[in-house]
């Protein structure tokens, strides 16, 4: 199964996040755009793709572990940005530290469970909106985020999510994500 770790921000942060994001869809290009689907948004910690049943209950271990070093702590979502003309997301402000740290720990939980982490990048928290494959140039997108500033709240689980590809075929389609585990943070 494909698994990822993340951060799932509460349903208000989200509903805020939400309002903005509904005004970006009536902008110019909004509809060449694959807009992410609101029960979807999270903050990705590490993926790890194609996960096999033997590996799971070792990755469990670990990322249980993981959480309970670390501690609860507060961010929030605010402004926004994109990765070329490639996804535009939202951003996260507040303790990158905690976030970083707690995304390098099931990163390296993953590593001592048995999984392949080759893609390794630093970390940079974000909460991805919407994916371009045309020609849209997604400037404007970006700034129609930047002043966005949702309210702050506390990150206390750390999930495990299991990916559902989108139904081939269909016009639209988005990936179903479904949280298979979740630990608390500080144990």
């Amino acid at each position: 199964m494909r698994l990822f770790a993340a951060v799932l921000p509460p349903e208000p942060a989200l509903t805020e996040l939400g309002a903005y994001v509904d005004a970006l869809h009536r902008l110019p290009g909004a509809d060449t755009l694959r807009w992410t689907e609101r029960p979807g948004w999270h903050l990705t910690l590490a993926f790890y793709g194609e996960v096999t049943d033997d590996v799971r209950p070792e990755l469990d271990i670990r990322l249980a572990r993981a959480a309970h070093r670390h501690r609860p702590h507060e961010v929030r979502l605010a402004g926004g940005g994109r990765f070329a003309d490639r996804a535009l997301w939202a951003g996260v402000e507040g303790d990158h530290t905690a976030l970083r740290r707690l995304a390098d720990s099931v990163d390296a939980g993953a590593r001592r469970a048995g999984i392949a982490m080759d893609q390794h990048r630093p970390y940079h928290p974000h909460l991805t909106v919407a994916r371009n494959r045309s020609a849209t140039r997604l400037a404007p997108f970006a700034e129609g985020l930047t002043g966005f500033a949702g309210r702050a709240w506390t990150v206390r689980e750390l999930s495990l999510v299991r990916s559902h590809p989108p139904t081939p075929g269909v016009p639209g389609a988005q990936p179903r994500y479904e949280v298979v585990a979740a630990w608390p943070l500080g144990g």
